[in-house]
């Protein structure tokens, strides 16, 4: 059973991790430090260094910043593609230190294999948002990602598989929202759009060309 308990909670915070590492790292510091957790492994105990959180908050502070800038999030989400994950492994390791070597090294591959689904998703929604014909207000995305990362780290210690599950539903919810995201895209680009109820429109451009053909013709 403690096997179990240490397994979700290492998979809670790669979850964390692949939507943003140093988010994670420094909402765990500060957690430890304060006193909002407790139990943790020595490993993780080690995030509640000042220059940990500092510079983790830094780097933070620095990505957050890089998002705001149209056109520069998504390079910023593409670099970390080589980032996330493979911290997300070793972070995952980290939390099952403490267990047997098995456990470490299942919590490393599906750490890795969780941050990479979470930071895909993030990437896709990246993609999308920055293409979306109206722009979205990335500042308000960051900062509901935060809440999100700090519930599932200070939680995942104390309610581990709850936690772990409600972070599967909200992946999967992603997951579906970027699709419809993407699907509505394709959509607006086609030229085809809902202006009310009823059905999809024939693209616009055909629409274009029957009426210039229709004004050419003669009488």
């Amino acid at each position: 059973m403690l096997s179990f308990v240490t397994l979700a909670q290492a998979l809670g915070l790669a979850f964390a991790a692949g939507l943003d590492l140093y988010a994670t790292v420094a909402v765990a510091g500060i957690a430890v430090r304060l006193g909002w957790v407790t139990n943790v492994p020595t490993t993780i105990d080690a995030f509640a260094n000042i220059v940990v959180i500092v510079i983790a908050a830094v780097l933070y502070v620095i990505g957050f910043a890089v998002t705001l800038a149209p056109g520069v999030s998504s390079a910023w989400e593409t670099l970390h593609s080589l980032i996330r994950p493979p911290a997300a492994a070793v972070l995952a390791a980290m939390t099952a230190w403490h267990a047997d070597p098995i456990v470490v090294l299942v919590a490393a591959l599906l750490g890795g294999g969780v941050a990479i689904v979470t930071h895909t998703t993030k990437l896709g929604t990246c993609y999308a948002m920055e293409a979306a014909p109206r722009g979205v207000n990335t500042g308000v995305a960051n900062l509901v990602e935060l809440v999100i990362i700090a519930a599932l780290v200070i939680e995942i210690w104390a309610h581990p598989f709850i936690t772990l599950a409600v972070a599967l539903v909200l992946l999967a919810c992603f997951v579906a929202m970027l699709r419809l995201i993407w699907k509505a895209l394709g959509q607006v680009y086609a030229g085809r759009w809902m202006p009310a109820h009823g059905l999809m429109q024939a693209p616009r451009v055909m629409e274009r060309r029957g009426s210039a053909h229709d004004d050419t013709s003669p009488e």
